[in-house]
């Protein structure tokens, strides 16, 4: 089933190649065609995300939160009651993901089977193309570099003398993960920490935190006909969530304090003089009095003594 499954991508991929001529620009497209085919499973996590949104900020979450913050078990029943009155799908953010990981792994076997130099390797991708779809003949053999990378292996740009490669499609694919985690992570902006935190509250911190790091250590390790579906998938979900407009630029203000919390503890603080205004102040005020009041003419005006 699982050969099935990839040699559907090969076919689709290299018939996408017959048609451009150009196997990293049949890369992109392929990734297009996936991204707009699970476009309805995205916008589904975008509205879960933002109904997730509203119901953590709601006050019978916040006092739910607040009166079982003891009872882990007692705390889970009642948010999975609230969560199927409310019609919320806990899970349905990580849903898209999930889907995305055989179609990670399926295009991975597709671009190295597809890219073939060996008698053996065009024997079996003989098989494996569909005759009645695509004819092997038209598109062999097929050119795996793009711009200054070879798909079939992995990406490092040589520059001059330095004796190694910089690996610039990882870095971008890292950057661009961070990007999209940072920019649709949808957090509720009201409420407590705890309000704010459960599990799937958790499972998004760690995914936000690991995603980069396995993204990038993937691109840099396998074929760059993955990475470039990576970077391509990344700015596409970018851009599904700019068309939507839930985009959240302020998650780019890195290691910016949060002012809204930075209120919430710093503004007791004026309060305490006003506290003890009744006794300390009354105190120190005389001596402010006495010390505006001082009159040094009056030194002026005074007679000296005579000398003897």
């Amino acid at each position: 089933m699982w050969t099935s499954f990839v040699n559907i991508f090969l076919n689709i991929l290299l018939y996408i190649y017959k048609l451009v001529d150009n196997f990293g620009l049949a890369i992109i497209l392929f990734t297009i065609l996936i991204k707009l085919v699970i476009y309805p499973l995205m916008r589904s996590q975008i509205k879960s995300s933002a109904a997730m949104m509203e119901m953590q900020k709601s006050p019978r979450y916040l006092e739910m939160m607040e009166k079982y913050k003891d009872n882990k078990e007692k705390l889970a029943e009642e948010q999975m009651k609230l969560y199927k009155e409310m019609g919320v799908n806990p899970t349905a953010s990580c849903l898209p993901m999930f889907i995305q990981l055989p179609v990670i792994f399926a295009l991975y076997q597709a671009v190295i089977a597809a890219i073939v130099s060996t008698p053996l390797g065009m024997l079996d991708l003989t098989k494996r193309v569909n005759p009645g779809f695509l004819q092997v003949g038209e598109i062999f053999p097929i050119n795996p570099n793009f711009l200054w990378m070879n798909l079939g292996q992995p990406e490092r740009l040589q520059i001059g003398g330095l004796g190694f490669g910089i690996p610039v499609l990882a870095i971008l694919v890292v950057i661009s993960t961070v990007l999209q985690t940072k920019l649709t992570a949808q957090s509720p902006t009201g409420g407590t920490t705890a309000g704010a935190g459960g599990s799937s509250a958790m499972m998004s911190g760690m995914m936000n935190l690991y995603m980069p790091l396995l993204m990038g250590f993937m691109a840099y390790s396998l074929a760059s006909g993955l990475a470039l579906y990576f970077l391509i998938s990344n700015l596409f979900t970018i851009g599904q969530y700019a068309v939507e407009g839930k985009l959240d630029w302020s998650a780019l203000k890195f290691g910016k304090p949060n002012l809204a919390a930075l209120k919430g503890t710093v503004a007791p603080q004026p309060s305490q003089p006003s506290q003890s205004a009744a006794g300390p102040k009354n105190l120190a005020a005389p001596a402010a009095r006495t010390e505006e009041k001082v009159d040094y003419r009056e030194f002026k005006n005074k007679k000296k003594p005579k000398k003897k």
